[in-house]
């Protein structure tokens, strides 16, 4: 199964932090938003497809997200969880720890922010499209 999600990175794109990264489908980024790698996605979690989120609440499963832009992209893995609910209308947090909230759509994952290719970030920083494709 798959879903896609089209965002546009910002000046402010930083992806630092070192837990998670995130699209969100906000206009705007402040310089704080470290996490934040992608605005104005096209999707949140709550326009997932029922069949998709059932099988991300399965804790076996592997969750793998490919982040694209013009120029570079990245593959993370990630696993799913039984409290993954799918309910934010705003955000989708990728996290590398367990902790699960209405915007966390996998957990586990091998790569934060500031573990991703940083011509991917340097894309994004310039307002780059970002496509990023998740399978379950």
């Amino acid at each position: 199964m798959r879903e896609v999600i089209r965002a546009h990175g910002h000046e402010h794109v930083a992806a630092t932090h070192e837990t998670t990264f995130e699209l969100t489908t906000d206009d705007w980024l402040t310089p704080a938003g470290d996490c934040i790698v992608g605005i104005e996605a096209d999707r949140a979690p709550t326009d997932f497809d029922p069949d998709f989120v059932d099988a991300c609440r399965d804790p076996d499963a592997t969750i793998t997200l490919t982040l694209e832009t013009a120029t570079a992209s990245q593959t993370v893995q990630a696993r799913g969880h039984p409290d993954l609910t799918f309910e934010s209308d705003r955000s989708a947090v990728v996290r590398t720890s367990t902790y699960v909230d209405d915007r966390t759509i996998a957990v586990g994952a091998d790569a934060a922010a500031a573990d991703l290719d940083r011509d991917l970030v340097a894309d994004l920083d310039a307002g780059g499209t970002l496509t990023c494709t998740l399978t379950v």
